[in-house]
């Protein structure tokens, strides 16, 4: 009865997570019925009292995720990465990667900083007051709706994962234990990827990500990748295609040469020799 019922809720996929629990109703009644609450518990902020009506959110109850990128110039490179450090760590944040370059003429460094999300306009202008800022430029997410269905999704997988366990230990076959091992152990798979993505996303609307580029005296800036599109430009790919696939013939040629070389002498020496024997052997004159 129990192995009818889980495969009965795996029908309808994993995604929706309403129907697969259709068996554990029956079986169950209605103790997986408390659980659907936890849905709408993750659109409680702003909510309107009327159903249906859209949800309404302010400003500090919003998944927003901030991502900015500024180049500074400065006297001292190192030196400058060292403040720009001090700021990070004294806000609360860390150093994601930190890659530097240098020679007799130039230096530059590229710092990936991570620090809280309600310090990154302030963190910003400070790093700007580095040296001369040269680019700036700032985004913004807004991924509260995902946020949202998130918790709804984690909220309905895990009553489906309490409802399969609650089968499993009414167990009465081998075969019934068998196929409730295997649909649990799937929906404790899909709730543990969905929790993954969660705290993905916390992580990302909590720390803020700046990309940081200190250029020397004599660095030259770096220049923002343009899509070239145009006549010429196709023109110029064709031309390149064009010589790449030759060069692709000519080496496949080159390759093949001397294998063709050395089966050309056999080939050559049979016909040779069917056209010795076919030759006509001359009748004598008649008298």
């Amino acid at each position: 009865m129990a192995a009818a019922l889980v495969l009965a809720g795996c029908g309808s996929g994993d995604d929706s997570g309403d129907s697969s629990t259709a068996g554990v109703a029956q079986r169950e009644g209605a103790g997986a019925a408390p659980e659907a609450p936890a849905q709408g518990e993750a659109a409680k902020p702003g909510a309107d009292a009327d159903a249906g009506a859209p949800v309404k959110f302010r400003l500090d109850e919003r998944a927003i995720i901030y991502t900015g990128s500024i180049t500074v110039r400065v006297d001292d490179v190192s030196r400058a990465a060292s403040a720009a450090t001090s700021i990070v760590t004294g806000v609360g944040g860390f150093i994601g990667g930190d890659k530097r370059a240098s020679n007799d003429s130039y230096a530059e460094a590229s710092l990936t900083l991570r620090v809280p999300a309600d310090k990154f306009s302030s963190v910003v202008d400070r790093l700007a007051g580095l040296g001369k800022q040269e680019q700036r430029d700032i985004n913004t997410e807004d991924v509260t709706e995902e946020a949202l269905d998130l918790d709804a999704r984690i909220a309905s997988q895990r009553a489906r994962v309490e409802s399969g366990r609650r089968l499993l230990a009414q167990a009465k076959t081998l075969n019934d234990l068998i196929l409730l091992e295997g649909e649990l152990a799937k929906r404790e798979a899909d709730l543990a990827s969905l929790e993954a993505k969660k705290r993905r996303m916390d992580d990302l609307t909590a720390l803020s990500t700046i990309t940081v580029t200190l250029l020397g005296p004599g660095a030259q800036v770096p220049s923002p990748e343009e899509d070239e599109t145009g006549f010429l430009v196709g023109l110029k790919g064709g031309w390149t295609a064009l010589v790449a696939s030759l060069g692709v013939l000519l080496t496949v040629l080159g390759a093949l040469l001397p294998w063709l070389a050395v089966l050309a002498v056999p080939v050559v020496a049979v016909l040779w020799l069917r056209r010795r024997v076919r030759r006509p052997v001359p009748t004598p004159p008649t008298p």
